[in-house]
């Protein structure tokens, strides 16, 4: 995969910006929605390979709640938001104000189901709407899908339903935290985003970052 060799520093810094900017969006809409300050940043982008994604999400085997929704039209390509469960749990509670709510034990009320959906929407739609603005491409994201299930499965599912054909993923860290609360409440999370592989010249292109840059 020639295209990997050229995405170098500069084009995840670049990535990385976006994605803050997607982050402060997505503070605002759920500052909102939960009637308090919530602060989020993206430290970090990488590019991995899938067996790393899988890792960094705690390994095939963990227990996750995962988002994943398709990006279609000018850079083709995937999505997906995966939470640790408990984050998730602990993000779902206070979204809906109940404390009782427990991810880890099936089956799954519906009021926490769509509370999470929307925590998917809301997250996936800021950076996509982001990234939209500054390449001034045309994007069209699928409704998300939701699973709480194995990383691998979840990913797995998504790959082979929709023929997915790269070998890397553009792994977007983030940190969620209520403003004034220690660092041991962040909520981190991680954004894997897969430009299907005819996607990263011209996702980079639109970006100002030439070839070889």
């Amino acid at each position: 995969m020639g295209y990997i060799n050229d995405i170098n520093s500069l084009k995840l810094d670049v990535l990385r910006e976006i994605g803050n900017i997607g982050a402060g969006n997505a503070a605002t809409s759920l500052s909102k929605l939960l009637n308090k300050k919530i602060d989020m940043k993206v430290p970090d982008v990488q590019i991995v390979t899938f067996d790393e994604m899988m890792e960094m999400a705690g390994g095939a085997d963990n227990i996750v709640a995962g988002v994943f929704l398709r990006i279609e039209g000018d850079i083709p390509g995937s999505m997906f938001f995966i939470l640790p469960l408990e984050q998730a749990t602990t993000f779902v509670q206070d979204m809906i104000g109940d404390t009782s709510v427990d991810l880890a034990t099936p089956p799954y009320d519906e009021l926490s189901i769509s509370a999470l959906q929307e925590l998917g929407n809301i997250l996936s739609g800021s950076y996509l709407s982001s990234l939209s603005d500054f390449t001034q491409l045309s994007l069209y994201p699928s409704v998300p899908a939701l699973a709480i299930d194995m990383v691998g499965a979840i990913v797995t599912y998504g790959l082979v339903e929709l023929s997915q054909v790269s070998d890397y993923a553009i792994v977007i860290n983030t940190e969620l935290n209520e403003e004034d609360t220690s660092l041991s409440n962040t909520v981190n999370g991680h954004f894997f985003l897969l430009p299907d592989p005819d996607s990263f010249t011209p996702l980079f292109q639109s970006l100002g970052v030439k070839d070889g840059d």
